[in-house]
């Protein structure tokens, strides 16, 4: 195999790092084992460069599979490389960032092989909760290091020649990869739900130093820059963003600083992070549509909790609690999706997203921006399961359901004898238990404030709970 490879491995860290920044450990480590004409291979660095070094200023430990030295499989030395890495970054209260180009297991080392795969398991769930981990997939990912890369906090995958698989689509009966390739970045992206994000390898390397800037190093730590944006400023189309919320969510944060996180993966509930008054926030929003840069919409969807979205936001919620990391959410719902697929896993989902809410014990706000009716509101961070403040735009409705629902099954005799009755009741019951006003008289809504003022009154409440302690 040429050389190009091994000198994409190393290039690719060094685009990675600060210049001059990275330190190699393990050089000279190479293959120990000698059966199947082993001892007679060339196995430099045995398929993976490891070290150290700094993205704007901040260490990070890094592993890169060198796919010209026997694929860049990993075999007995080549995972000992890896768990020393994580080894270090877990001493050191530092990420670790995975680049991965490699054929699997390497075979010639059978059981040497499968232990080091368990090795390197192990570490990386030992690190889980306790320093983030980023896998980049920019060639082959497949069997036990799809594993690897799903026990990743986040991973990016190079759009056209990566592949991620646990079997190769060609195996897949009455399936072939021409017809369905389950294993590339989009089946992955937007079917799959494994990958966080997509593009081409230079977006790929400045996604992470982008996502390493704005997340803490473990979980001990903080990440506070200092903020140049208008702390008091109106949130300038915040209301024209209710839709397509993260519009809106650019319209709150500082100098409109928006990451989604698996933005092609149930895109009807948006996961990010933005940027308040300097600290990083994560955010969970429903969203009804998406535009394109010239504001054409480009998808639609119902104001409706689905089985993916639910799933999308618990896993992202459980990351923002385990680094200490405040949430947001920006909720308009008026229910669950109704369909078969969503039978299935709707309820699991559902209730895995409120255990999150629930059981997050950082600061949590929430803002009702449209509907919120139902034990759909209730899972989208409600007061009633531990929200700490919840906020309302003066449209919102807050409700079981909405009022000609309800009137509808409360007074079908009546309706039936005289079809006058829906709108006067419909009328009735909104008054007296639809509007927003009968949510705040009851405490359940802490304010009700006006679109422009959002920016303010969320910065304000995670100054106040930022000595939150629970």
């Amino acid at each position: 195999m040429s050389t190009s490879a091994k000198t994409s491995a190393r290039a690719r860290i060094e685009s990675l790092l600060d210049e001059n920044s990275f330190v190699e450990i393990g050089a000279s480590v190479t293959a120990r084992s000698t059966d199947f004409n082993m001892k007679s291979m060339d196995t430099p660095s045995d398929g993976v460069i490891t070290g150290y070094g700094l993205i704007n200023g901040r260490l990070v430990y890094v592993f890169s599979q060198d796919s010209s030295v026997l694929g860049g499989s990993v075999g007995e030395m080549h995972a000992k490389k890896i768990v020393n890495i994580y080894d270090m970054a877990l001493k050191m209260g530092a990420p670790v960032i995975g680049l991965v180009d490699s054929t699997g297991l390497r075979l010639q080392e059978s059981v040497d092989g499968l232990e080091a795969f368990g090795q390197i398991y192990m570490k990386q769930t030992e690190a889980s909760g306790v320093i983030p981990t980023i896998t980049a997939i920019f060639g082959n990912c497949g069997g036990g290091l799809s594993v690897m890369a799903n026990l990743s906090d986040f991973t990016f995958m190079e759009s056209e020649k990566a592949a991620l698989f646990v079997n190769s689509p060609n195996t897949i009966d009455e399936n072939r990869k021409d017809v369905c390739d389950t294993s590339s970045a989009q089946f992955q992206s937007e079917k799959a739900g494994n990958v966080d994000f997509t593009g081409t390898e230079t977006e790929i390397i400045s996604g992470i130093i982008n996502l390493v800037s704005i997340l803490p190093s473990n979980f001990e730590d903080e990440v506070v820059a200092d903020c140049t944006d208008d702390l008091n400023r109106a949130a300038t189309g915040f209301e024209s963003g209710l839709e397509d919320t993260k519009l809106a969510l650019a319209s709150v944060s500082d100098d409109s600083f928006v990451v989604e996180v698996k933005s092609a993966y149930a895109p009807e509930m948006l996961t990010a992070f933005i940027k308040l008054n300097g600290a990083t926030v994560g955010v969970v929003a429903n969203r009804t549509k998406i535009y394109d840069e010239e504001m054409s919409v480009v998808a639609e969807f119902e104001p409706k909790l689905t089985a993916k979205g639910c799933d999308k936001a618990a896993e992202f919620v459980f990351f923002c609690d385990n680094f200490s990391i405040p949430v947001l959410t920006l909720t308009n719902t008026n229910g669950f999706k109704t369909c078969k697929c969503q039978e299935k896993n709707g309820a699991k989902n559902t209730a895995k997203l409120t255990f999150a809410f629930a059981n997050a014990t950082v600061p949590k706000v929430n803002v009702l921006i449209g509907e919120a009716y139902g034990s759909a509101y209730v899972t989208m961070n409600s007061k009633s399961i531990g929200a700490d403040m919840v906020y309302a735009l003066p449209n919102a409705k807050v409700g079981m359901m909405d009022a000609e629902s309800a009137v509808k099954i409360m007074y079908a005799d009546e309706i039936a004898e005289d079809a006058g009755v829906l709108a006067e009741k419909t009328a009735e019951y909104q008054a007296l238990q639809g509007d927003v006003a009968k949510a705040a008289s009851r405490g359940y809504v802490d304010s009700i404030i006006q679109p422009a003022d959002v920016r303010k009154y969320v910065i304000a409440a995670f100054e106040m709970l930022y000595t939150k302690r629970q």
